[in-house]
């Protein structure tokens, strides 16, 4: 059975059982700020469990794209080594929102199973919750078990300890006791030898968990209790790839046809074989599972960054680059090259695969290159590290500098040190790591308070759109500490004007005021799971009173410039570039708005304007707002509006219409376009391959950025003796600047010479080398030329220049021959890190030339009398 099949069976089955069938939801998440990414099936419908949203249906089914490679789930470390673990799979699941419980989700399950996919029952196992003696003190689960008696042997059901067969998301919220229905595909000999049962949770690749049934009916508060939730619900995740597995009858994921076209390609393109060398096999399943996840995470709007999500999708491609690099010999990109295999396989299902298959290759390909050279530049600075050490041990600090500030894989040093004959000081690595991650969570640490209920089953309405003030009631309230922000508290009311930071647009700022005139401040206003929570240092006087909620309108009205700047900016780019631009991101603020696009070259002077005067003449037309609220998304789509790769779409979509722009958004807007006075591009550059960035101003920033333009130019002009013609006069002065230049530089080549003749003169010659440490009066430019020309005319030199360019400067430099630094193992770099410390300062560079400032010209002599001591 194919992949494609096995899929579909799933979906269609519990269609036939009342269940509607929804998209996979975006991998990365948007208003959850304890999820970076969706790790599990139930992750994008957590605002129901929460009782924060109602459900299109209370039955639903999917197959969603999960990704687990930080936090609680992490799975990074096991894949290649393994046959069955996954940073990106694929989660089939069916839910019930306060409708079916245990009875209907076992029944199911088992049917499916083994009436429609024909597994042999004589291969299943499964488990329920043995219940537990700690705090929670809860009963072992016998309905499950007594529900489970019907279709299995009770021989073949076994109870599970609170770790396999009690579900949590995390720390708080909704969770409950689990049934794993687990499968048994060894062989009939070995399962002769070792009864199945034992093998139950025990990672054995052939004995594997397939379905895990979560009957939700608990809710963890944050002070660790639990409490009952007011429906109960099913939540059911069975991984895609294992299913594959045991429906196509072989003994790992990677065996099945959801990998074995890319592990084909990889195969081709390394010139591999798989199933010929371990080493090989584990990097060509690190690099098939690895594309997948970075491939998803881009086309859902994820690209590879320095920070946050972005990191993760970096270090989850360059883990397999390195694998390709140690293991497959590969020194060129070449991963980029699989996304096409990937994007037939997969991109039926996944459609967003086939639709940015180039950006996504253009991404990776850039990212490969970027690493490859970090690779390069790390294999010579390793090369360094070696040659200087004086024991077979290198020292973890030095290690772990490699690995944190250039990137160098840790596990690609060791077998680098391995091979050349050297150890690494893991204890000094881990223990430099551990530092560094101690201060990472000491800087985001957060404690969140349960929420304190002031009305119950409350409704939250945003009227933001409409209004700027509104009558509100605190309906709860939690307190929050974090080191960042220290105590904040989070309110909700019953209705909110303010709006919450989403579609790239900030939250609204404001206050809250009672009857008698006391004020709280609004600091941010942002959403979570559906509920908007607003952001205050302080709370209320009196909890109980109606507040008058007021929207700062300078700073919204502002934003809605620039939100509304976004979109006509957007169709600018599809008109002046082509239609291939889609937006890749925004940030709306009320200073400024950024706005990234796809595209695959630097926009010329002559398109930035041909884009500012499409957009300027859009604001000069006085376009009106054209607002469509709660219309279905096909009628969106059908009026010509755009829908946005990674943003994940209710039921009903709200579409802003100003002219021919038309697009899917729910942050605010001017009412005419007239409202935003003139934009300005303020930049444009690269953010990733294919994709570009602009960044721009309307309405008051424009106006303070021609007045400060124009006083700017009033200075020159003054400076320039009023010229009638600025930027001629500018020119004239670059001229003469260039001709003086040229001259200076004439003098100084002259100085250096004449310098060059009488520094011969004072060399000494000791233990076979051509020694001079002096202090000489030349530009750091003009001292390096000397040391070089020096160093061609002889062999075995060692020069210490010093110099006092000021009063509190100092410099020194180092030259060796590198037939020194062979020889004799001198190191000029070493050199001046010691010696600078006499004028209090450092420096360092390769062993053959190396420099090092200080702010201490009164070392100078010190360190001229010291540096022949580097000859003894």
């Amino acid at each position: 059975m194919k992949s494609q099949d096995i899929r579909a069976t799933f979906l269609n089955f519990f269609k036939e059982k009342s269940h509607l069938v929804v998209p996979s939801a975006p991998m990365v998440t948007k208003d959850d700020p304890t999820l970076m990414f969706v790790n599990s099936g139930m992750a994008p419908f957590k605002e129901y469990f929460l009782g924060n949203g109602t459900p299109k249906q209370n039955r639903i089914t999917d197959s969603q794209k999960c990704l687990r490679v930080s936090g609680k789930h992490n799975d990074l470390e096991e894949v290649g080594y393994d046959t069955y673990h996954h940073t990106l799979f694929e989660m089939l699941g069916n839910w019930s929102f306060g409708d079916y419980f245990k009875k209907e989700a076992i029944a199911w399950a088992w049917e499916l199973l083994t009436e429609v996919y024909k597994i042999d029952k004589d291969i299943l196992y499964v488990t329920v919750f043995e219940g537990s003696e700690d705090a929670d003190n809860l009963k072992m689960d016998t309905e499950a078990f007594d529900i489970w008696k019907q279709y299995i042997a009770e021989d073949r059901i076994l109870k599970g300890n609170k770790k396999d067969n009690f579900w949590e998301m995390g720390e708080q919220g909704p969770c409950g006791p689990c049934s794993e229905i687990h499968v048994d595909i060894r062989s009939a000999e070995e399962k002769a030898k070792v009864d199945g049962r034992t093998l139950i949770n025990e990672d054995h690749p052939h004995v594997v968990e397939i379905w895990n049934l979560v009957f939700m009916q608990y809710n963890r508060k944050a002070n660790g209790s639990l409490e009952e939730l007011p429906n109960k619900h099913i939540d059911t995740g069975m991984g895609f790839e294992r299913l594959c597995m045991v429906l196509q009858n072989v003994q790992s994921n990677y065996d099945t046809d959801v990998f074995t076209p890319i592990i084909r390609e990889i195969g081709t393109i390394t010139n591999t074989k798989y199933g010929s060398d371990t080493k090989q096999d584990i990097a060509t399943r690190v690099i098939s599972d690895h594309v997948r996840a970075v491939a998803f995470s881009i086309a859902d709007g994820q690209l590879p960054s320095n920070t946050g999500a972005g990191y993760v999708i970096r270090r989850i491609l360059r883990r397999a680059v390195r694998y390709g690099f140690t293991f497959l010999d590969k020194k060129e990109p070449f991963i980029y090259r699989l996304v096409a295999v990937l994007s037939d396989k997969m991109g039926t299902a996944f459609p967003e695969l086939k639709a940015q298959k180039q950006l996504i290759e253009n991404v990776i390909k850039e990212e490969e290159t970027s690493f490859l050279r970090t690779l390069d530049q790390g294999l010579v600075l390793l090369d360094g590290i070696i040659s200087s050490a004086k024991t077979k041990e290198i020292s973890g600090d030095k290690v772990f500098e490699l690995y944190d500030t250039f990137g160098f894989p840790i596990d690609l040093t060791a077998l680098i040190l391995s091979e050349k004959g050297y150890t690494l000081d893991e204890k000094g690595f881990e223990a430099e790591l551990q530092k560094q991650k101690k201060r990472s969570r000491a800087a985001s640490e957060m404690s969140t308070e349960d929420w304190t209920i002031l009305v119950e089953d409350a409704v939250e309405e945003f009227v933001g759109y409409d209004f700027l003030e509104a009558n509100v009631k605190l309906t709860r309230y939690r307190k929050v500490t974090s080191k960042k922000d220290g105590e904040m508290f989070q309110l909700v009311f019953n209705l909110t004007p303010f709006y919450p930071e989403g579609g790239g647009q900030v939250g609204d700022k404001g206050y809250l005021e009672d009857a008698n005139g006391d004020v709280v401040y609004i600091l941010d206003t942002k959403k979570e799971n559906n509920v908007i929570i607003h952001f205050a240092k302080n709370l209320p006087k009196n909890l109980d009173a109606s507040f008058k909620a007021v929207v700062d309108e300078k700073q919204r009205s502002r934003t809605e410039s620039n939100h509304t700047a976004t979109h006509l900016l957007h169709q600018a780019l599809r008109e002046v570039l082509g239609t291939h631009v889609e937006q890749k991101g925004s940030a709306v603020h009320s200073k400024y708005l950024r706005f990234d696009f796809s595209h695959f070259s630097k926009l010329t002077s002559d398109e930035i304007q041909d884009v500012e005067n499409f957009v300027n003449a859009r604001i000069a037309s006085k376009l009106p707002l054209e607002e469509s609220r709660n219309i279905t998304m096909e009628k969106a789509i059908a009026d010509g509006a755009m829908a946005l790769f990674g943003e994940k779409y209710g039921d009903t979509v709200r579409a802003i219409k100003f002219g021919k722009s038309i697009e899917l958004c729910g942050g605010t807007h001017v009412k005419n376009t007239g409202d935003i006075w003139h934009f300005k591009i303020k930049s444009e550059g690269a953010v990733a391959a294919g994709i570009r960035r602009i960044e721009a101003i309307t309405n008051d920033a424009v106006k303070d950025f021609y007045t400060d333009n124009n006083t700017v130019l009033s200075e020159v002009k003054e400076l320039l003796n009023n010229s009638k013609n600025p930027v001629k006069a500018v020119q004239k002065l670059q001229d003469e600047n260039a001709d003086l230049q040229k001259q200076v530089e004439q003098l100084l080549k002259d100085k250096a010479q004449n310098l060059s003749g009488e520094l011969k003169n004072q060399l000494q010659e000791i233990n076979g080398v051509q020694f001079l440490a002096t202090k000489i009066d030349l530009d750091p430019n003009g001292i390096k030329n000397l040391a070089f020309a020096l160093g061609k005319e002889y062999q075995n030199l060692f020069l210490l220049f010093a110099t006092a360019p000021s009063k509190e400067k100092a410099m020194l430099t180092c030259y060796i021959s590198k037939e020194l630094t062979a020889e004799r193992g001198y190191d000029a770099g070493k050199v001046v890190r010691e010696l600078g410390k006499l004028i209090h300062g450092g420096g360092g560079g390769q062993p053959f030339f190396a420099t090092a400032g200080g702010k201490n010209p009164g070392g100078i002599p010190k360190v001229l009398e010291r540096a022949k001591d580097y000859l003894k």
